[in-house]
């Protein structure tokens, strides 16, 4: 989008051009309201070609590469929370009279860090506005030594159900429906060999947890049959682990 028009790029303060993360992507300016209803405007015609529900990812500000250059054109009276929250909001006013389910991607660090890290997400603004809110507690991308564990990824258990508590307690003092959190899981290789059985307990930390619902995200869209085998909570329950 923002090749075909620049004027809705983040633009790089040093440079005057438009802002590149550290992978080289380009961004949508989060604070540059024209661009919103763009954004409609494709979930409409998601959801017209036969898609049930409109899920939402990258719904915030950048985070990777040098930051501190990316410069916003509506930023002048407001801060990078209240940008998100009311852009939550314009999807709500979009979709929900309509009766169209939509869902919003976090970072999976949102369930525990109650700012908005920079992003402008923060947990219970989203709880407000979607129907579904999917936490993207990835164990691999929890810094080294959290929960103390030298690495996250080789506790996919622990990291996973310390989110969902979190969230869970978060959303009910929030007066919201814990129901509305469904996770995604990590089903891919990085900072340890997912086996089918640390995708497991991922699900069965979500479960515990006492959420019924949950996503699992491989970039390659490559799954094991075996991720899903005797993954349902009514097998967890009847084997008691």
């Amino acid at each position: 989008a923002v090749i075909a028009r620049p004027a809705w790029a983040v633009r790089d303060s040093a440079t005057g051009k438009p802002w590149r993360d550290s992978g080289g992507a380009l961004w949508i300016d989060p604070s540059n309201r024209e661009t919103w209803d763009y954004i409609v405007a494709i979930a409409d015609e998601a959801y017209k070609v036969g898609f049930d529900e409109i899920n939402f990812d990258y719904i915030r500000f950048p985070s990777d590469g040098s930051v501190k250059r990316a410069k916003y054109s509506g930023m002048a009276s407001t801060t990078k929370p209240a940008v998100i929250r009311e852009f939550f909001a314009h999807l709500r006013d979009k979709f929900s009279t309509r009766g169209i389910p939509i869902s919003g991607d976090l970072f999976g660090q949102t369930t525990t860090d109650p700012g908005d890290m920079g992003i402008g997400q923060i947990l219970e603004d989203a709880l407000v506005y979607f129907d579904y809110v999917s936490p993207m507690v990835y164990p691999s991308h929890y810094i080294d030594g959290y929960l103390g564990f030298n690495n996250p990824a080789e506790h996919p258990y622990d990291i996973v159900k310390h989110s969902m508590d979190k969230a869970i307690q978060r959303a009910v003092a929030a007066s919201s429906s814990p129901t509305k959190i469904r996770p995604w899981l990590q089903a891919f290789d990085y900072k340890a060999t997912y086996t089918p059985q640390m995708v497991k307990d991922q699900i069965r930390a979500t479960y515990d947890s006492g959420l019924d619902s949950w996503l699992l995200w491989n970039a390659r869209s490559v799954y094991d049959k075996d991720y899903l085998t005797d993954a349902s909570k009514s097998a967890f329950d009847s084997k008691g682990k």
